[in-house]
């Protein structure tokens, strides 16, 4: 084989190789996830479970959301999505809850919504299904485990729990994280920020107020030039029929 033969094969095996790995890694970063993928402890916060659909002969027709049984959320409501229909399972909490003074008997742990015929996800869409959250609890995250179920009968399975420090697993669940709510931060920025806008807006008027103060001192200086200007004339003026005289 001459050298030249022996390079374009290299080329054509190289580029194979790349087609492959990118032909491999498309589908699998288009997963079932939640977003925003980030909300505050103790407050409310709507997000939404964005479906893809990967399939390119079926369309999808249901989306199953389970609900974290170690950190069980007090309200749960969800938003209507047309051509869709949406139950709610619901039982007591694994763990206590509690929402505004109140223990929460009954919480929702999984969210079901189901495709009327020519509502599907179809090949090449996505749909977003949203839901309020909240309280959200003292936890680090949430992870919401999801069934994407197909019209051919295929069940893909969104249950993966991230590893700290790992890789993303093949089938990743939706997480959403949560972070510290900053309670004392948040009375002390209103003043600084009413204080800004106070100040910004006051400035051209305060400007305009020195201005118009400067333009009439000036008024007055040159007003005061011309009466003296003006007095002093006539004197040499009656003083002159009388050296006449």
């Amino acid at each position: 084989m001459s050298p030249r033969t022996a390079a374009r094969a290299a080329l054509l095996s190289l580029g194979a190789t790349v087609v492959g790995v990118l032909t491999f890694a498309g589908p699998a970063s288009a997963h079932v996830t939640v977003n925003p993928r980030e909300a505050t402890q103790g407050g409310y916060a709507k997000v939404d479970f964005r479906v893809p659909n990967e399939s390119d002969t079926a369309s999808t027709t249901k989306l199953e959301v389970f609900l974290p049984e170690n950190a069980p959320i007090a309200s749960v409501s969800t938003q209507p999505v047309p051509g869709w229909t949406v139950a709610l399972e619901k039982g007591a909490p694994a763990t206590p809850v509690t929402a505004h003074g109140a223990e929460i008997t009954e919480v929702v742990k999984k969210i079901t919504w189901t495709a009327a015929k020519g509502s599907e996800i179809t090949p090449g869409t996505f749909q977003e299904f949203g839901v309020s959250l909240g309280p959200l609890p003292e936890a680090d995250q949430l992870v919401f485990k999801a069934l994407q179920t197909y019209s051919d009968g295929e069940v893909v399975r969104w249950i993966d729990e991230p590893v700290a420090g790992g890789e993303e697993p093949e089938s990743p669940a939706p997480v959403l994280t949560l972070t510290a709510a900053a309670a004392e931060e948040a009375p002390s920025a209103a003043p600084v920020a009413a204080t800004e806008s106070t100040g910004s807006s006051s400035g051209p008027a305060l400007g305009i107020a020195i201005a118009a103060l400067v333009a009439g001192l000036i008024g007055l200086v040159l007003g005061g030039l011309a009466f003296t200007r003006t007095g002093a004339r006539p004197a040499p003026a009656a003083a002159a029929p009388s050296a006449d005289a």
